[in-house]
This record gives C-alpha cells, sequence and structure tokens, in this order.
C-alpha cells in the first residue's frame, strides 16, 4: 500500500479490507452473498458501527433476532429478506443508543428520494464498498 494515500482514503481501503474478510467467513460465501448494493452497504454500515464503538455486537444481534423473530410470528406482513430485517436492527440499535434519529433519517430520505437522479453529477461522490474476489497466495 502506498505511504502518500490521504487518511480517509486508507481507512476506507482498511474498512473494505475488514469486510472482505467478513464476507470470506459468511456460510455459502462462494455464492451470491447480496441480491442488491443496498444490502452490501447495510452490512457495512452496521460492522462501520460497531467498529467506531456505537453499540456492542451482541446489541446488534439481539435487535436482528427480534426483528426476525416479529417477521416469525406473521406481524409483519412483508416477505422474507435478511438484510431487510439486518437494516431493521441497525436503526434499532443506532437510535437507542442516539447514534440516529427518526426525524432525522425521515427528512434525510424524504431529501434523498426528492434529489433527481441526476443531480449533482458534477460533484465528486465516494464510491460505495467493493468486494474484490479473495485473493489465494
Amino acid at each position: 500500500m502506498s505511504t502518500d494515500m490521504r487518511p480517509d482514503a486508507a481507512e476506507l481501503d482498511n474498512a473494505r479490507r475488514r469486510v472482505e474478510a467478513l464476507l470470506c467467513d459468511l456460510p455459502g460465501a462462494g455464492d451470491k452473498a447480496f441480491d442488491e448494493p443496498w444490502e452490501l452497504r447495510a452490512f457495512a454500515m452496521a460492522v462501520a458501527a460497531y467498529h467506531e464503538g456505537h453499540y456492542e455486537w451482541n446489541e446488534f444481534q439481539q435487535s436482528l433476532i427480534t426483528s426476525i423473530e416479529r417477521w416469525e410470528s406473521g406481524a409483519d406482513g412483508d416477505s422474507w429478506s435478511y438484510y431487510e430485517h439486518w437494516l431493521t436492527a441497525l436503526e434499532t440499535v443506532l437510535a437507542s443508543k442516539g447514534a440516529l434519529s427518526e426525524d432525522a433519517l425521515d427528512e434525510r430520505t424524504r431529501t434523498v428520494l426528492a434529489t433527481p437522479k441526476n443531480a449533482n453529477h458534477h460533484e465528486a461522490h465516494r464510491e460505495p464498498v467493493a468486494v474484490s474476489p479473495a485473493r489465494t497466495a
């Protein structure tokens, strides 16, 4: 790795490596782990928030279990989506820690949905976390 990387680029590179390592350990890692890009982003956000100390991993796990149990009980009429539950668990645990306000999330969602797809095309944007195939030595 180059030593002249910007600190934010170096941290992004480290985060990518952590997510790639976690993905390699997932059951069925040889299969496609994510059906949609937002699922990978939700996964990476949960890992990043944990690494930043926003919550303990067992808190997240319990929140995920609760979300899935609610779905299994039929309380949610939605079809099955593991990463929908992952995202619900992340939102729940971050909100319980005061790191996420429902009002702020709703406002940001409205802003994003109201923005045309081609808006701000002239501004730089960070790339989403990309996962490269595992390399063998």
